[in-house]
């Protein structure tokens, strides 16, 4: 399968499981609100929060054992780098108001304008953080 395909395909998932979570469960498919919720939990709240960040990462050891090299190479970074680059995503998903999957597919699909603003935040500061990490010599 060409990685268009795949690409494509995965795309079409993602958007069939966010409307489907909003259609049937009036929820939001925005992880970094659905792991928040697991941390802070409210009462008839956890379970589905519970099966659908544990279906993520099953769905990502399924993918990774059926197609290995779609997962591209490995990251050569130090632990210290890749925990301070999880921290920041944290911190930046919390002043932001939620994540790339809540704001760039749910929340663009429904022309939600704090959302297409986010959106273009988000990828602006990942454009200006990779031209920033290759000039100072980071990876390519």
């Amino acid at each position: 399968m060409s990685s268009a395909v795949a690409s494509l395909l995965g795309g079409v998932l993602m958007g069939v499981a966010a409307a489907c979570l909003l259609l049937l469960n009036g929820r939001v498919a925005g992880i970094s609100g659905i792991v928040a919720g697991l941390l802070k939990p409210s009462r008839g709240e956890s379970l589905w929060r519970a099966l659908f960040a544990a279906g993520l990462v099953a769905g990502g050891v399924i993918a990774s054992r059926i197609h290995p090299s779609g997962f591209g190479p490995s990251v050569q970074h130090s632990s210290i780098a890749l925990a301070a680059a999880g921290v920041l995503v944290g911190f930046g998903t919390r002043l932001g108001n939620g994540c790339t999957s809540g704001h760039g597919v749910c929340g663009v699909a429904r022309l939600s304008r704090r959302s297409i603003a986010a959106t273009a935040t988000f990828i602006a500061a990942g454009v200006i953080t990779v031209l920033v990490t290759r000039a100072l010599g980071g990876a390519a």
